[in-house]
């Protein structure tokens, strides 16, 4: 493997070119008209127009992005995260066209995208799930008949869903008709597939998952848990590794049935298994994602290990080079998703020029980043513009390191969730370790983030001022 291109933009383009790079291997870099001058583009060994800024021009342009590796001798195509990452169509194509694919075969991509499938698949493997029916259903006199075996209150959710969309939670029998409809509709309109599927609403939820490996030697091996319960809108915005709340005994089961998920659908490559947990410590299989996850770093940083290498080994058809009890965890690990959204309006995207952008540096500091001063933020795709990541032996390190980055990053021209993450891991709930998926809802609000925003304010005016006073009592001596 002598040339791989990567079939993405941003933070997760650099961070798989600078393995590939270590790995000696040249980098071609796909870039649309937006992301002519992206840092992505400048540091590939090669780069190559496709498009025009609109996603379906562009990056989720599988056919362009195919021809142009053919016509530049690629030897393989990793594509990261999001777009064609988990396209299954995509993948059987790059293979079809005697390309590697980095990721799993396309059966295994079909299979667990849809979330039917993944559950008739996993089935079979004793493996914890939410109680409820693992069938498409559409008949409202049945979904009653259902939610009144399992209890309200309960979940109605897309099979073919992802990020909350065609997701209903319906507390009481009269709403189920309307909120069936609804998410119907919504799953139709965001996959094309209107499959809905009803299970047990589990309250005070934990969302923790697994991070699996996968040879073609049959070796699956686990690299323990994320804990990625900070979201807003059912996105994931703060994750760690390890979870605080984990016992070695609920690891190492969580570890063993998430390696049971990638056997069941022959899986190969990087792929991460996800479980809610209720309030019980009772876990349950959710899904899984075919791809390496935005939140891989906090894997690598208390495993020691480079997931984007191990995941080019096993596309050359490598054997995994360490067994499982080779693996152990070793310190602490934080993420904060910088995105360029305001915590003030609800996370809306907030579009500008970043008119200041200086990263923090230091011990236990990692910034995966796809931004650079003076750059405009595209308005065509997500608006994450970097991962500060913190480690330290112990959590509370992570956690003070984490709090200094932060006050360090600086940012002028458009609002971040910068100020959110502070908010979130100087929370006595977060640092507590007692929390859930509706830390949100329980604990934030513009109002407070405003409150604090204007007490650290007045905080450094007086300061400034005891400053002031204290210079003039110096020069009013010295000319005396």
């Amino acid at each position: 493997m002598k040339k791989i291109l990567v079939a993405n933009r941003g933070e997760i383009a650099i961070r798989v070119m600078k393995t590939a790079k270590k790995m000696g291997i040249k980098t071609v870099a796909v870039y649309s008209s937006a992301d002519r001058n992206a840092p992505h583009v400048k540091f590939a060994d090669e780069a190559v127009w496709i498009g025009e800024p609109p996603s379906n021009q562009s990056y989720l342009n599988g056919a362009k992005i195919i021809e142009e590796a053919k016509r530049l001798n690629v030897d393989a195509i990793h594509p990261g995260y999001g777009f064609l990452s988990e396209n299954a169509d995509f993948a059987e194509a790059v293979a079809k066209s005697g390309i590697i694919f980095i990721g799993p075969q396309s059966k295994a991509i079909r299979m667990m995208g849809s979330k039917l499938a993944a559950k008739e698949a996993v089935k079979h493997y004793d493996i914890p799930m939410v109680p409820g029916i693992d069938q498409a259903i559409s008949d409202v006199e049945k979904a009653k008949a259902i939610a009144a075996e399992i209890g309200f209150p309960i979940l109605i959710k897309a099979s073919a869903g992802g990020g909350g969309k065609g997701m209903r939670i319906v507390e009481r029998e009269k709403d189920l008709a309307s909120q069936m409809e609804r998410a119907i509709s919504e799953a139709t309109s965001a996959f094309g597939d209107g499959s809905v599927f009803i299970e047990k609403y589990v309250s005070s939820p934990r969302h923790i998952e697994i991070q699996i490996m996968a040879d073609s030697h049959g070796n699956v091996l686990y690299f323990f848990e994320r804990e990625c319960s900070i979201q807003r809108r059912h996105q994931k915005v703060v994750e760690e590794a390890p979870s605080a709340i984990l016992s070695p005994e609920q690891r190492e089961e969580m570890g063993i049935a998430a390696t049971k998920v990638a056997r069941s659908c022959d899986y190969l490559g990087a792929g991460t298994v996800e479980f809610l947990m209720d309030a019980e410590r009772n876990f349950y299989f959710l899904e899984m994602n075919t791809r390496l996850q935005v939140e891989h770093p906090v894997t690598e940083l208390i495993t020691g290990v480079d997931l984007v290498e191990l995941q080019i080994m096993v596309a050359r058809g490598e054997v995994l080079p360490m067994k499982q009890e080779d693996l152990k965890i070793q310190g602490h690990a934080l993420e904060l998703r910088v995105y360029a959204e305001d915590p003030l309006t609800n996370f809306l995207p907030s579009v500008g020029t970043l008119h200041t952008y200086s990263l923090p540096t230091g011990p236990g500091i990692r910034v995966d980043n796809g931004f650079e001063e003076g750059m405009e933020i595209p308005i065509y795709y997500d608006p994450m513009l970097a991962k500060l990541i913190t480690y330290g032996k112990t959590r509370e390190e992570a956690l003070q390191i984490m709090i200094k980055a932060i006050d360090s990053y600086v940012v002028e021209g458009v609002q971040t969730t910068l100020p959110f993450g502070r908010f979130v891991f100087e929370h006595e709930a977060f640092r507590s370790g007692d929390f859930d998926t509706h830390f949100v809802k329980n604990y934030y609000s513009p109002e407070i983030l405003k409150q604090k925003a204007e007490e650290e304010a007045e905080i450094a005016a007086l300061i400034a001022l005891k400053q002031y006073l204290a210079d003039q009592k110096i020069l009013r001596i010295s000319t005396n």
